[in-house]
């Protein structure tokens, strides 16, 4: 089964999103499971502190590294990487999320504030991953995308696995156009092709429309997919 542990200080907010559809139903069917472990639990201080102000002088307060290794230890036995949540990290994409699949599972370490610090992330080599080119409150929400992401292609979690091969970003293509009933609205009829029953016109059909839609909107893939 895979695991997925997250240290936060806010373990309330887990499942969250994950508690709902695919990966709902595949918590539900003992497919993953879900560890939350509160890091303020690991404070030596009678308070509960976990924070304090940065040397040299800035906003914020930074996660002292001595509470974020106590609580690290905690779950020592976990198997997976320890994924940091940080706008530095390496960018996560599809290709990352296969590779998580298949680990036995991922310790998530969220930070919150202004960030932890930096001697807690050597000592422990930790591996530091970024959600995108933006900065969010704390690393909670980043942890439940990147799960979500790996959830759904860990195995029976999706009946048809079909479905994981014709999804954007494998092969370096977006994926097609997608149509239902019914077959006009507001004018707009479906591809006749998609009609036809001719399965041969339709996979060539779709991969003219995943091309097409990659070059138009995504052209750093499109290079990538040109290339390979």
């Amino acid at each position: 089964m895979w695991n997925a542990t997250v240290l936060s200080l806010f373990p309330e907010m887990f499942p969250g999103t994950l508690a709902f559809s695919i990966a709902g139903k595949a918590l539900v069917n003992n497919l993953w499971s879900l560890n939350t472990i509160n890091i303020r639990d690991f404070s030596n201080d009678k308070n509960g502190k976990v924070d304090d102000v940065p040397f040299g002088g800035s906003h914020g307060m930074v996660l002292k590294p001595e509470v974020l290794d106590t609580a690290l230890k905690s779950v020592i036995d976990y198997d997976g990487p320890r994924i940091y949540l940080s706008p530095r990290g390496r960018k996560f994409d599809q290709s990352f999320a296969k590779d998580l699949s298949k680990e036995k599972g991922v310790v998530f370490i969220c930070g919150r504030y202004e960030g932890v610090d930096e001697r807690f992330l050597t000592h422990n080599d930790i591996q530091e991953v970024s959600v995108g080119d933006y900065v969010l409150s704390g690393g909670e929400i980043g942890a439940q995308l990147i799960m979500d992401a790996t959830i759904r292609l860990l195995p029976n979690v999706i009946g048809n696995s079909q479905g994981l091969v014709e999804e954007s970003f494998e092969g370096n293509l977006l994926e097609y156009p997608l149509y239902t009933q019914p077959r006009v609205w507001n004018g707009i009829e479906v591809p006749e092709v998609l009609l036809s029953g001719d399965h041969k016109k339709i996979e060539i059909w779709k991969i003219k429309m995943s091309e097409k839609i990659t070059k138009l909107k995504r052209p750093d893939l499109w290079s990538k997919y040109i290339k390979s």
